[in-house]
């Protein structure tokens, strides 16, 4: 069963993309990545490769004050839409898009985050760094945080400053900051 683990959407029973290779963060790992994170108090987040949404949901049910999913499955973009009305979360933003595409437009856009989720296929995960972390960079805010899950056989490693990392069995996370220089916008 999976479902919201702290926060204000406590408890609520989330459902998980109907596809194989779905593999929702387990609760454990998600209560460890939300206490090291700390609050989320008005934070505007990014879910990318969504999946169920969990990892985002989580984050609003701790405080984050926007939050935007973007996954390329349309199974997943159900799940997400149908675990935001389950919990009544209305203002937030649910993309079909590939997270490469995405993260482009968002640049050209001007859009920025202060928190990007980032949990793709387990497989996909070792040869999406190179590409992934030059588009991050433009999209994130000041003092932005990047978590990466993925399997601990097969990391995800982005070209940015390494915060913290936790291994939860066969799940790896690295939390990575964004910093800028202060002379950006």
């Amino acid at each position: 069963m999976l479902r919201v683990v702290a926060g204000q959407h406590r408890g609520q029973r989330l459902a998980a993309p109907r596809r194989a290779g779905t593999r929702p963060t387990a609760d454990r790992v998600r209560e460890a990545l939300f206490s090291i994170l700390g609050s989320l108090e008005g934070a505007k987040v990014l879910d990318l490769y969504a999946g169920s949404g969990a990892l985002g949901i989580e984050a609003l049910s701790r405080g984050a004050g926007e939050i935007t999913f973007v996954d390329s499955d349309p199974a997943a973009i159900r799940a997400v839409r149908a675990n935001l009305e389950r919990i009544g979360a209305d203002g937030a933003r649910v993309f079909r898009a590939d997270a490469l595409s995405f993260l482009r437009g968002a640049a050209r856009h001007g859009d920025r985050w202060d928190l990007v989720l980032c949990d793709p296929p387990y497989r996909l995960a070792p040869r999406l760094g190179q590409a992934l972390g030059p588009l991050l960079a433009p999209v994130l805010s000041r003092e932005a945080r990047i978590v990466c899950e993925s399997s601990v056989k097969h990391p995800l490693r982005l070209d940015l400053p390494v915060a913290a990392e936790r291994r939860y069995g066969e799940t790896a996370l690295v939390i990575h900051t964004g910093a800028r220089d202060q002379d950006e916008p």
